[in-house]
């Protein structure tokens, strides 16, 4: 399978993924998960960080309305890493929105139970891998 990498628009770094209308707010919000991550995102951030996976992530960013966990922009690849309360009916819903409008702007969403990032590291890792498809990345 073929993938062609979609074309980011060339503008402003604050207006090419989030929302103009709402981004100070985003920022005020994505911040304060950065400095709080949960056990799990902080977990991931170190083998995402610093191009670890030989790409370069960002994490808390704001794309259109939301917040990503983890995005790789060149990728156009967000990683969310989901805690217990995303099992509850209404949160999965909210979940399925959230990925079909990231998806119709071109990203990819991986999504990672907590358990998963905690217990099965290695096995998230090569999922990751598996995912960067635009890079040359080594096994």
């Amino acid at each position: 399978k073929i993938m062609i990498k979609p074309q980011v628009e060339d503008c402003s770094y604050k207006n090419k993924t989030a929302d103009p209308m709402i981004y100070d707010s985003l920022r005020v919000y994505a911040d304060a998960n950065r400095k709080n991550p949960t056990l799990a995102e902080d977990m991931l951030w170190q083998v995402l960080r610093r191009k670890g996976l030989g790409v370069k992530f960002r994490r808390q960013h704001p794309i259109d309305e939301f917040i990503a966990d983890f995005v790789c922009l060149d990728e156009q690849l967000v990683i969310e890493v989901d805690g217990g309360y995303h099992e509850l009916p209404e949160q999965r819903e909210d979940d399925e929105r959230r990925t079909a409008i990231l998806n119709q702007m071109s990203y990819r969403v991986l999504r990672f139970t907590n358990d998963e990032v905690l217990y099965h590291i290695d096995d998230v890792k090569q999922t990751i891998k598996e995912h960067i498809v635009f890079s040359n990345i080594p096994d």
